[in-house]
């Protein structure tokens, strides 16, 4: 018996909307050309344009309300006229710290029919595991003396060994999990001696446990470099919260930029609700202009399906896009074509309606 899923649609600010169009599309595709295939998107409309109006950018049970759902699927936030603090920290951040979103997944891949900015480029392809909970991100700290000369601000990066561990045992295990033989461990012991030496510790001793997987240690300067250098060598990273922030953005820069890149926040127990996001942001400059490349969001969509269990479609998904992507006829700006985000939606459906087509007619 299939399962019916239930997610959550987050459009959010800016171009979210426009790119989450373009995935809706593709899973009513999958929905019409699967018949057991059975999901029900539920929309809110959460973001800056509902907090100017309501005062609140989320209503205060919307909790309460995301946590029925088996996914989350977000678009995008950020807007000029609210504050930071208010669309990351009374937004995105509690999403990913009450639903104990400890894991940020982010693929980095150079698609088929996609030039790298690097020389001799072919077959990138790993992934960064990113502690996604704590570490520099954590909201502890303050300021004194506001206003004076004698100004502090005091911000503090909280590292526990059971998040160290967590994260690093999900690294090691997908590692096992798809026979990759190595992780890389970004860190910065040698001058942050408290929070990363604990972090450096905790990840040698979880490497124990998978003497079929070598470990190294690299410092986070030396590590940006070797993404530019040598990025073929990599098959997973593990890293804090900032410096896997970080390292995603070099990567994406790597295989193409932030407008193919998705990432998806995991409570791998399922406990929770996992979210599932492009990385590119709201970019406000291009919001409304129907220019935006739907692909970071059609992509996140697959790494939801494959979460949800269905990795058939988000394989799939893939392979739509990178059938596009190959035929170089529908480019938005941002890969050097005019497509409008529409255009690109539309390509990637019908790439996904044929080979459906033709599986059903093999079979």
């Amino acid at each position: 018996m299939s399962k019916h899923y239930k997610i959550a649609v987050l459009p959010g600010d800016g171009i979210g909307p426009e790119v989450m169009r373009e995935a809706i599309k593709v899973i009513d595709v999958l929905k019409q050309m699967d018949p057991s295939f059975h999901i029900e998107l539920h929309s809110y409309p959460w973001g800056s344009e509902y907090y100017l109006k309501h005062g609140e950018i989320m209503p205060r049970d919307g909790f309460q309300e995301l946590i029925k759902y088996d996914a989350l699927l977000f678009g995008a936030v950020g807007d000029k006229r609210v504050p930071d603090e208010i669309t990351i920290w009374d937004f995105i951040m509690p999403i990913r710290k009450n639903f104990n979103q400890y894991i940020n997944f982010r693929p980095v891949k150079l698609l088929k029919g996609v030039e790298s900015p690097l020389k001799d480029s072919e077959n990138i392809e790993f992934v960064i595991i990113r502690e996604n909970a704590e570490g520099e991100y954590s909201n502890s700290g303050g300021t004194l003396y506001s206003g004076t000369d004698s100004e502090i601000a005091i911000q503090n990066t909280i590292v526990t060994k059971s998040g160290v561990e967590k994260v690093a045992k999900y690294a090691f295990e997908y590692a096992r999990k798809n026979n990759f033989k190595s992780v890389v461990s970004a860190t910065k012991s040698n001058a942050i001696i408290h929070s990363m030496k604990l972090w450096d510790e905790i990840v040698v001793k979880v490497s124990k446990d998978y003497p079929e997987i070598s470990m190294q240690s690299n410092y986070i300067d030396a590590l940006a470099a070797y993404f530019v250098s040598k990025p073929k060598e990599f098959e997973v990273v593990v890293a804090s919260n900032l410096f896997g922030d970080i390292l995603s953005d070099l990567g994406a820069a790597v295989v193409g930029g932030l407008g193919l890149s998705p990432s998806a926040n995991l409570n791998p127990e399922g406990d929770f609700p996992s979210m599932f996001e492009p990385v590119h942001g709201s970019a406000p400059d291009i919001a409304g202009k129907n220019i935006a490349n739907p692909i970071a969001q059609i992509w996140s969509t697959a790494l939801m399906l494959k979460h949800l269990g269905r990795d058939d479609l988000g394989a799939l998904i893939i392979d739509a896009i990178q059938e596009v992507l190959r035929k170089k006829e529908v480019r938005t700006p941002d890969l050097g074509g005019t497509a409008k985000t529409i255009e690109m939606g539309s390509a990637i459906c019908d790439a996904i309606k044929l080979m459906m087509s033709k599986e059903r007619v093999e079979i």
